[in-house]
């Protein structure tokens, strides 16, 4: 059976960068305070032609690129988001109109934040005793337009981006080494947007109500991190049969600069080094993980033959977890934007 893993990374923030200062007034804060709870300085927000498409067919582009493959290359195209542009079709169609992988299936995964894990696992599954595939798995959000500024537990944690993998072959013992995801539904009320679906359809009513946006028990969802996702992540590192020493480098989602190195802290990786954006970008949403990989990437920070975690988490409650070893090979020079990214952003 082909081994499959991470051939090139992939990312896009959209231009306009917004600083805590800019925010904090409308909730009720300062800026030092939202850095010191929370590790964030700016975020960035999508333009008001860009939609989530857009951010992610940019990414896909850039690892593509990165890849050395074209779209005509592409079998699967899986997007991970919880904003998309429409209640359909999916936003995967659209990402796949736009960079014209005509020949690819496309479908979106919708598990909030820990998204971009599901999708790489289901890809990992589609490509798995197909010689020669290659997969894009895509993490995007555009969590400015669902957020009620006045609200200081949601409007001061959230940006805008997309992220991108492309999955292919890679050499025997590489690439993807174990996934595990797992829901807890009973807690699903601690993350939602209430209206806009089959339970609370759009109206009026609805909107001035305010149930549009998006609302979070902030402290609800601190104990559930703090109480699963350490055991999950032991849980997978002790399934694929590696020593916990063997991990080099986690990559979280991005939810709480303050909570994840206190997580990093309380796990059993002594070797992992914890890779962190959300002081630049905040919580991407199910971009988060791809965005900050990508960033590792780009830097020169992951190795041939690392041991890579990737950890997701958020509404649902939904938790993604997958090892890999890191196979991509190092950014060459040049190659940071496609020359088709521009004709992409407001397509």
């Amino acid at each position: 059976m082909t081994d499959i893993g991470i051939i090139g990374t992939g990312s896009y923030l959209p231009d306009r960068v917004v600083p805590n200062a800019e925010i904090a007034p409308a909730a009720g804060v300062d800026a030092a305070w939202i850095e010191r709870k929370t590790g964030i300085r700016e975020r960035r927000h999508a333009a008001p032609g860009q939609a989530t498409s857009n951010l992610a067919a940019i990414a896909a582009d850039r690892a593509l690129l990165a890849a050395g493959l074209s779209p005509d290359d592409v079998d699967h195209i899986v997007v991970a988001t919880s904003t998309p542009d429409h209640p359909q079709p999916a936003t995967a169609s659209l990402v796949q109109h736009l960079i014209g992988a005509r020949s690819a299936s496309a479908a979106d995964v919708n598990a909030v934040c820990s998204g971009f894990v599901y999708a790489l696992a289901m890809a990992h599954g589609l490509l798995r005793g197909r010689a020669g595939g290659h997969a894009l798995v895509i993490g995007a959000d555009i969590y400015s337009r669902i957020l009620d500024v006045r609200d200081r537990r949601t409007a001061i944690l959230f940006g805008d981006g997309a992220g991108a993998v492309v999955l292919g072959p890679v050499p025997a013992g590489g690439g993807i080494i174990g996934t595990r995801l797992r829901g807890h539904g009973d807690d699903h009320r601690l993350i939602g947007v209430r209206a806009g679906g089959s339970r609370l359809p759009a109206s009026v009513r609805s909107v001035l109500g305010g149930e549009h946006f998006f609302r979070m028990d902030g402290r609800g969802v601190r104990a559930f991190v703090t109480e699963h996702v350490p055991a999950a992540i032991a849980g997978t590192v002790r399934d694929t049969g590696l020593a916990p020493a063997a991990v080099r480098h986690l990559v979280p989602h991005q939810a709480n600069g303050v909570m994840l190195r206190e997580l990093a802290a309380a796990l059993d990786l002594p070797n992992a080094a914890l890779h962190l954006t959300v002081d630049r970008f905040a919580n991407t949403g199910a971009a988060s993980v791809p965005i900050t990989l990508d960033a590792a990437q780009r830097a020169g920070a992951l190795g041939t033959g690392d041991v890579v975690l990737l950890a997701g988490f958020g509404g649902g409650m939904n938790l993604g977890v997958g090892l890999c070893r890191w196979t991509a090979a190092p950014p060459r020079r040049g190659t940071g934007v496609h020359h088709r990214t521009s004709a992409l952003s407001h397509r």
